[in-house]
């Protein structure tokens, strides 16, 4: 008597089990890579939209560091756009403006030195259609890294620990704005 039960049960998980494994092997040739060569539609793919992206100069103050730090996040985000290989003819043109802080947030009791600081970048972006002139999408993005600031007289290792603190955040912004940009081709939004 407690055979046909148990048989029902096992029946029943091993028909969802066979259910759940069609379903994922219907659906298994939908998925697409973001940054994948080939496309299962006929447009072109999305490195070559990427590459189509002209990333305009960043206006920075003269002689400030913000200046260095925003060729750093346009050269990082060609790199990202293209791949390194040559720009495709642009479609569309990126305008980025960006703003920067540093915040200590350890200071040292005895000498009341900072002993450890956060720098970050602050960016806003839009990226225009050549064609029409128009916006096409614009956002905001961040980026906080911490650095150490080493003894007083070290002086060499602090701007050191500074401009690699800046080349971080510099890259993570390109990443940012990157994976924005690639969603934003191929999602439309």
């Amino acid at each position: 008597m407690w055979w046909p039960d148990q048989m029902s049960f096992r029946g029943g998980k091993l028909t969802r089990i066979l259910a759940a494994l069609a379903l994922a092997g219907l659906t298994a040739g939908c998925f697409q890579p973001l940054y994948g060569t080939q496309t299962s539609s006929a447009g072109p793919a999305i490195t070559d939209k990427l590459s189509s992206v002209e990333v305009a100069p960043i206006n920075a103050p003269n002689g400030t560091r913000l200046t260095r730090v925003g060729v750093e996040v346009r050269n990082s985000l060609m790199y990202e756009l293209t791949g390194g290989a040559a720009a495709a003819a642009a479609n569309y043109k990126l305008d980025i403006r960006l703003t920067s802080s540093n915040t200590q947030v350890i200071v040292d009791i005895a000498t009341a030195r900072p002993d450890i600081q956060n720098y970050g970048i602050d960016a806003t972006y839009k990226l225009i259609d050549l064609a029409t002139g128009k916006p096409v999408i614009s956002g905001t993005t961040f980026s906080r890294v911490s650095y150490d600031m080493p003894g007083s007289y070290q002086r060499f290792a602090r701007a050191r620990a500074f401009r690699d603190a800046e080349d971080r955040a510099a890259q993570e912004i390109a990443e940012n704005i990157q994976t924005r940009l690639a969603s934003f081709f191929v999602a439309g939004t």
